[in-house]
């Protein structure tokens, strides 16, 4: 029995690091990409990571507000609890569902080999509309790696438009 209790805490462990190492992963795939990208340093804040885009004007700054999410076979929206390791940390913190209000854009991370990842964009617009605490990657599959919803997280018509479009609400 005791062999089960460090298999599950060597598991627990390890859903930690992976979760710490894909906000890297995908801080770095998005810095690529644009550049002004960085990690947030607030412990509890609701998102991982901050995205500075020059708007058309190129004098103004946009930042997105990105949450990331390790993703395998479904992404859960679900924020303010503890995984891995810490799973029986208790804190004031309470459980809540991503929205406009604490992230602009979730990103699901899922590995398909060990130098390869899809992200997954999912703006906080369609998990509100959605009402549910996650969602089969099957289901998504047009928000794979589609850049685009990343870009237009924050364009509420655009990204319903584009949803009805693309059948996923």
């Amino acid at each position: 029995m005791a062999k089960e209790k460090n298999s599950k805490a060597d598991r627990g462990k390890q859903a930690s690091i992976d979760g710490f190492a894909h906000e890297h992963i995908v801080v770095g795939i998005l810095m690529k990409k644009f550049q002004n990208v960085s990690l947030v340093d607030l412990p509890l804040s609701s998102y991982d990571i901050i995205i500075a885009r020059e708007v058309e004007d190129n004098e103004t700054e946009d930042i997105i507000r990105v949450q990331v999410k390790t993703a395998r076979k479904s992404i859960s929206f679900a924020g303010g609890t503890r995984g891995g390791v810490d799973r029986e940390y208790k804190s004031d913190v309470k459980t809540y569902i991503q929205s406009p209000k604490t992230s602009d854009v979730v990103v699901g991370i899922q590995s398909i080999d060990d130098d390869g990842y899809n992200l997954y964009f999912v703006p906080t617009i369609l998990i509100e509309k959605w009402k549910t605490k996650s969602k089969s990657l099957n289901k998504i599959e047009i928000l794979k790696n589609n850049y685009d919803f990343l870009i237009n997280c924050k364009n509420h018509e655009y990204i319903i438009e584009k949803a009805k479009e693309y059948g996923i609400i």
